[in-house]
Order: C-alpha cells, then sequence, then structure tokens
C-alpha cells in the first residue's frame, strides 16, 4: 500500500506555497513505477520515502526524471513524517544522493540541515541574458546549478523564459533570485532538462 500526502511547502494557508507530494512506501518499487507516480502526481517534485528502512532514504521525481535534491519536498517529506508517524521526535535524517539531510523540529517550525554548495561569481553568460530576456545583476555558479541575481522582484514575477535557449546551458537548473520587500528574497527555479521537454 502507498500512502500519498499533497503538502504546501513554506505556507500555512491552503493553495499557497509551493506543493509537493510525499509518498510513504512499504517497500520500494521500480524506477519505472516511480517516475509513473509522480508523472501522476504532476507536482514539481514527488517525495517517495520507505519507512521500513533504517536510515531513512528519500528520493525525488519531478513529472519526467529523478533529481537529486529537492528542499521543499524535504521539508513536506519531514512535515508528514513529524505529523503522521513521529510525533515524538524532534530530529529525522535522510540518507540522499546528495548526502545526508536532516530536518529538525522546534516549536512546530522544521530546520533543514542540507550540504553546503558554495557558489561563485563568473562573468556574465550571454545565453542566460538571452534566455531570460533581461539582464542579471550577477551571475553565480554552484555544483549543479546557475543563480541569476535580479535587480528586483518584479524582474522575477514578470520573466517569460525561452526555454529553447535554457535548455542548451550547460547545468542541471537556472535559478533566479532577488530581494524581496515582504520576505527576504523570492526565487524560481527552472530545471533544464524540464525545459528541453517542455519544447518537445
Amino acid at each position: 500500500m502507498i500512502r500519498i500526502f499533497y503538502v504546501d511547502a513554506f505556507t500555512k494557508e491552503l493553495f499557497k506555497g509551493n506543493p509537493a507530494a510525499v509518498c510513504i512506501l512499504e517497500e520500494w518499487l521500480d524506477d519505472d513505477a516511480l517516475q509513473s507516480i509522480a508523472f501522476e502526481n504532476n507536482l514539481s517534485e514527488t517525495a517517495f520515502i520507505n519507512l521500513r528502512e533504517n536510515p531513512l532514504q528519500i528520493r525525488w521525481f519531478t513529472p519526467t526524471l529523478e533529481v537529486e535534491l529537492c528542499g521543499h519536498a524535504t521539508l513536506a517529506t519531514a512535515r508528514i513524517l513529524f505529523d503522521e508517524y513521529f510525533p515524538n521526535e524532534t530530529k529525522i535524517s535522510f540518507q540522499s544522493k546528495s548526502g545526508e539531510l536532516v530536518a529538525l523540529q522546534k516549536d512546530d517550525m522544521i530546520n533543514l540541515d542540507f550540504p553546503i554548495d558554495h557558489p561563485t561569481v563568473i562573468e556574465l553568460e550571454p545565453l542566460i541574458r538571452e534566455s531570460l530576456k533581461c539582464e542579471p545583476v550577477e551571475i553565480l555558479k554552484g555544483r549543479s546549478d546557475y543563480l541569476a541575481i535580479m535587480a528586483s522582484e518584479k524582474d522575477i514575477k514578470n520573466l517569460k523564459p525561452d526555454f529553447s535557449l535554457m535548455a542548451k546551458l550547460n547545468s542541471r537548473g537556472l535559478v533566479v533570485s532577488a530581494e524581496s520587500s515582504e520576505v527576504d528574497f523570492i526565487s524560481r527555479c527552472f530545471i533544464l532538462k524540464q525545459a528541453l521537454m517542455k519544447i518537445q
């Protein structure tokens, strides 16, 4: 039996935040089955976890492929595990393709401890500017992704990327971010293999 939960991460309001599916398994299914479930969920990420494992292993799938790390789906999984399965625990450790991930709960808040990725500032990549159709203030390159810093949150909200150009970037993803008037910052994340599939 599979239990599937739908969680809106980063919010307490229904239909806000960043949605993710969390699938609680009694045993691992084959990769094709996991991919089919994620495709049917049709959310940016579906997290899978087998409660019979120790340590707990977590995997994430988009509707089209498996990814090595997903923050909001990990947060969603931790919330379900703390609420439904481990109500007396304050710490949950996950094993993943990106290493150990730790979720700590205190006063109904969950903190995630992820591996550090130290991005470095690089010269402006013309393909990034062309695919975003605007000029980033700064470009950084991390282990797997580009990070484009924009001048304002309005730039982020008004983006209409050219996915055919974006798919040519030699990277897993492109994150665009800017300071926000309501929170510290806002971001949008584009996974480039998904961008390629959007145009095929």
